[in-house]
């Protein structure tokens, strides 16, 4: 996620205040993958990023 937020030029406070989530909480699941739910990780990527996240279940 650090790598995308980079190349976008993005700091961790300017996705935090498009997420709505405090600049620690973005710098915990960058640098140690704090639990993070499936939500807001579509939030973060999504919103945030730009991005678009895809789920594959294998069974």
């Amino acid at each position: 996620m650090r790598q995308a937020r980079e190349t976008k030029h993005i700091t961790q406070t300017e996705l935090a205040t498009i997420v709505s989530k405090k600049r620690s909480y973005i710098s915990r699941i960058e640098n140690d993958g704090s639990n993070i739910t499936l939500k807001t990780l579509f939030e973060i990527v999504e919103k945030g990023l730009g991005g678009r996240v895809r789920l594959e279940i294998q069974i």
